[in-house]
């Protein structure tokens, strides 16, 4: 499978071989779904948390005699069915992460880029690197290019002055290609890679 090679001046610069192992996959939704949803449960935060009995502050004396008031008998205060009283089986802090084998992570990985490929949303890009960090002018760029919604993955690093000429850009996403994942593919209208981030990806998954 080959491609088209474009400049940042909307210029062809040639064509590039196309793995069919890694672009040239039938999509699986459930297999991106799954990925999708491993993504987002790992990075809640998990932080909630409410006071349980133990944790309130207030007197353990018994509210009021046991028998002779018509009401049900009672502890003290701080029990979950009074007004100021702890949480019964309230939110602790805990991950939400759960397990994902290796082997389909990388599958699912390899899928998202084969979903963009089909769906024509994989523009290969001959370098992601300018002269000077202006955003004027990369963003008349990234126009000519047809990008206003895209996930730009260039190489193990990314170029200084790119980095920070796309940064105010909105709906533009610059990644090094150790940072390439499902979610930002998914979430993003065009996927945008370099060649040294192609060169990468087809060493990775060799």
């Amino acid at each position: 499978m080959q491609a088209d090679v474009k400049t940042l001046e909307a210029k062809s610069a040639g064509k590039v071989d196309l793995s069919d192992a890694i672009f040239g996959l039938e999509p699986r939704r459930d297999l991106l779904h799954r990925m999708v949803l491993y993504q987002l449960a790992k990075r809640q935060a998990g932080t909630q948390k409410v006071q349980n009995r133990n944790e309130v502050s207030g007197t353990t004396a018994k509210m009021f005699r046991q028998k002779g008031t018509g009401r049900a008998r009672a502890g003290n205060g701080k029990a979950p069915q009074f007004r100021g009283g702890g949480k019964a089986f309230g939110p602790r802090p805990r991950s939400h992460a759960f397990a994902l084998p290796k082997k389909v992570r990388a599958l699912a990985l390899r899928h998202a880029l084969s979903a963009k490929v089909k769906s024509e949303e994989l523009i290969i890009l001959d370098s992601a690197a300018v002269t000077q960090g202006r955003t004027k002018d990369l963003q008349a760029s990234l126009e000519k290019l047809g990008l206003n919604n895209a996930l730009i993955i260039d190489g193990k690093e990314v170029d200084k002055n790119f980095a920070m000429a796309s940064r105010n850009i909105i709906g533009i996403d610059v990644l090094p290609v150790q940072g390439i994942n499902v979610y930002d593919i998914l979430r993003r209208h065009q996927l945008v890679l370099t060649k040294a981030a192609l060169e990468e990806l087809e060493a990775r998954f060799a």
